[in-house]
């Protein structure tokens, strides 16, 4: 029989009471003062994953640890290298990009990969299976707002301050790239100010989007409103299942379309607390209009603990953008007319 020395045993013991000590501290879900688990704090979804899979990753939903640290090196050395000092000898732009507004100062896309359940996502889209947002052909969906009024007889895109988006005119942030919006539903990451406070009650959940400074106002255990006006973000009615808070959002203003949607958009939100650290966010887009089948996409909230306050976003007060779109129309139109005389 193999005699244990002290010295082993005392390895043993060591290792023993670490084990003990880390399953005394494992972390607790915490509950408001009400029951309900705590998601109150500032947090933040800017990542590097994107929406849309890759197409040569077909179904493949998760990277290797190894190529998800790769790609989130790669994107921190990116922002070094874009934080650098420009060249004042430096030759002007040639490559007509007049909508580079942003040096990488005011950038902040986040340099994580979304991690959910242990896995590196490879999108944010987990169904369909492609990671693609199923859409319609384009001849089967229904027209946005802003299509509808382009089709009728004699308007253009810059007759009016209606035909802009809503992002130019400081009414939510709209990214025009990408038709997501930040302040939701569902809130999607933009190229900057991506963190969001939440607040609790016992009949309802604030949401407030940094991004134009929009405020959602979520009530719990309640029904959906009758439609007599649309709010920009919908009619969101929550409530409990287990530890999952599942909010469900119709009636959206028609102005605010997400990805192409319309007027029968439902969209199904669940935020569940999976550590200190972060929160597990999950939507399903539902409109038979525009997609083939209702789509599902996961994300992450990071927490940060080292942000006080979320600072107004003041776009209104300084939204000198769609002024001199507006007017430049204007002066294109003028120098056509002369050019025809």
């Amino acid at each position: 029989m193999r005699k244990i020395t002290f010295k082993r045993l005392a390895v043993i013991l060591i290792a023993a009471l670490s084990v003990a000590s880390s399953q005394a501290q494992e972390w607790e879900l915490p509950r408001t003062e009400f029951g309900d688990p705590d998601l109150q704090g500032i947090w933040s979804n800017a990542t590097q994953t994107r929406l849309e899979r890759d197409a040569q990753l077909g179904e493949q939903q998760a990277f290797t640890e190894e190529e998800a640290l790769a790609r989130e090196t790669r994107a921190r050395d990116r922002q070094v290298r874009g934080d650098r000092a420009s060249d004042p000898d430096r030759a002007p732009p040639s490559d007509g990009n007049t909508a580079a507004g942003y040096n990488s100062f005011w950038l902040d896309r986040g340099n994580s990969i979304v991690k959910i359940g242990g896995e590196y996502r490879t999108s944010m889209i987990v169904d369909p299976p492609n990671g693609q947002i199923p859409f319609l052909p384009k001849a089967a969906r229904a027209l946005t707002q802003q299509e509808r009024w382009l089709e009728r007889s004699g308007v253009e895109a810059f007759d009016g301050p209606e035909l802009q988006t809503i992002g130019e005119r400081c009414l939510l942030f709209w990214d025009f790239r990408t038709s997501n919006s930040s302040a939701g539903p569902p809130m999607m990451p933009v190229i900057y100010n991506n963190n969001y406070q939440i607040v609790q009650t016992e009949d309802y959940v604030v949401i407030m989007a940094e991004m134009i400074h929009d405020a959602r106002i979520i009530r719990l255990r309640d029904e959906h409103h009758p439609t007599v006006m649309n709010q920009w973000m919908g009619d969101s009615v929550g409530y409990w299942e287990d530890d999952t808070l599942v909010v469900e959002t119709r009636n959206l203003h028609p102005q605010q379309n997400h990805f192409g949607s319309s007027a029968e958009l439902v969209v199904t939100e669940r935020f569940t607390r999976s550590s200190a650290e972060q929160i597990d966010y999950q939507f399903t887009m539902s409109d038979p209009a525009v997609y083939s089948q209702p789509w599902t996409a996961e994300l992450a909230f990071r927490q940060r603990p080292e942000v006080d306050v979320l600072y107004e976003f003041a776009c209104h007060e300084g939204n000198y953008a769609l002024g001199g779109i507006l007017a430049g129309a204007r002066r294109a139109e003028l120098d056509e007319e002369s050019s025809d005389k």
